[in-house]
């Protein structure tokens, strides 16, 4: 496996389901949103893995036992640009998918602008930030796949 040690944005796969196509395209609106939310970046890694590793991450670090489609974890100080790391579970991702009546690739991609709308300072615990969120996500993948 090789990677530019020099990219902002990086992306693993542990999970053989999970694809990403236009990867380049991708690593570059992603850190076009981070331009436009007015946050710096240093790096960011993308984890896409399954459920089974999602709950274990959840548990042990988050203290949450359940599975979940994104856990979070900012790496860097207050004040600094970005560092951090992103986990997502393709399982999660295809079970929403079906839920909500769309295909998996614009789930995915909702799901990574979400991760990074979070490290943003978008929050989702009320009606309010939830709507906010929903809306930017909205945005973000409108523009993606314009």
């Amino acid at each position: 496996m090789s990677f530019n040690l020099r990219s902002k944005v990086r992306f693993f796969f542990d999970e053989a389901s999970c694809n990403l196509n236009n990867r380049q395209r991708l690593k570059t609106f992603i850190s076009s949103i981070f331009s436009q939310e007015k946050e710096g970046l240093a790096t960011i890694s993308f984890i896409f893995t399954n459920d089974k590793t999602i709950r274990q991450i959840n548990k042990k670090y988050l203290g949450h036992d359940f599975f979940t489609d994104i856990v979070t974890f900012e790496l860097s100080e207050k004040k600094e640009p970005i560092i951090a790391e992103v986990y997502i579970s393709c399982d999660r991702v295809k079970e929403n998918a079906i839920i909500h009546k769309t295909d998996f690739n614009e789930e995915l991609h909702r799901v990574i602008f979400h991760g990074i709308l979070h490290l943003c300072g978008y929050r989702d615990k009320t009606n309010r930030q939830i709507k906010v969120m929903r809306v930017k996500e909205a945005d973000y993948l409108s523009k993606y796949f314009k």
